[in-house]
């Protein structure tokens, strides 16, 4: 019998998806969360076989629950379950090893064959997903991320080179980087851009 832990913010979906999987022969839901947080004590204590994780929840993201849980010594199989098929999020889920990253609109079939595949120690992940992946690579790298994120913040040049102790000048020439790498005419474009992509 597999054990899985749900962690989806939305109540009613949440309680859909565990009476669908409580419904196959092979798996029996034994935790449901509806926050990042709620999800950690919950993996903790019933020591489940998989966890299917939303990316977008209160408290720690998905994301963030999926790195915490590769630190475990039990550690359960993850699968990223989303509405979000942005490459930049695909990436980060990639980085925090989960095995298996599929979008909401599969069907229930779909989902209990991964969830299978996953726990016989085999990745998964939605087609589409990876080709845009392979297709919308992030052009920027950690420390242009970081500096948009900030800007997205509402920091100006002069404040970013106080808290990054670069000079104006530097961080002009990161800013104007950004700009061209991601096409956009200016500091909001950009901000937009890499939103769209899940890329900050």
């Amino acid at each position: 019998m597999y054990k899985i832990v749900l962690a989806e913010d939305q109540k009613m979906l949440l309680g859909a998806l565990g009476s669908l999987l409580d419904l196959e022969a092979d798996m029996e839901v034994v935790g449901q969360a509806t926050s990042g947080d709620e999800v950690i004590k919950l993996i903790e204590e019933k020591q489940p076989d998989v966890c299917l994780l939303d990316i977008e929840m209160p408290g720690k993201s998905g994301l963030e629950v999926a790195k915490l849980v590769n630190e475990m010594d039990q550690r359960p199989r993850i699968i990223v379950l989303t509405t979000f098929a942005k490459p930049g999020y695909f990436e980060k889920a990639m980085k925090a090893r989960v095995d298996g990253y599929l979008l909401k609109d599969r069907s229930i079939e779909e989902l209990t064959t991964a969830i299978r595949k996953v726990v016989d120690g085999e990745q998964v992940y939605s087609q589409e997903l990876m080709v845009d992946f392979i297709r919308e690579k992030n052009p920027l790298n950690e420390r242009e991320q970081q500096i948009l994120k900030l800007i997205a913040t509402g920091m100006t040049t002069k404040e970013l080179t106080t808290t990054l102790y670069l000079s104006y000048g530097t961080v002009r020439n990161y800013v104007s980087e950004i700009i061209q790498k991601l096409e956009a005419k200016n500091r909001l474009e950009a901000i937009e851009i890499a939103r769209s992509k899940g890329w900050i």
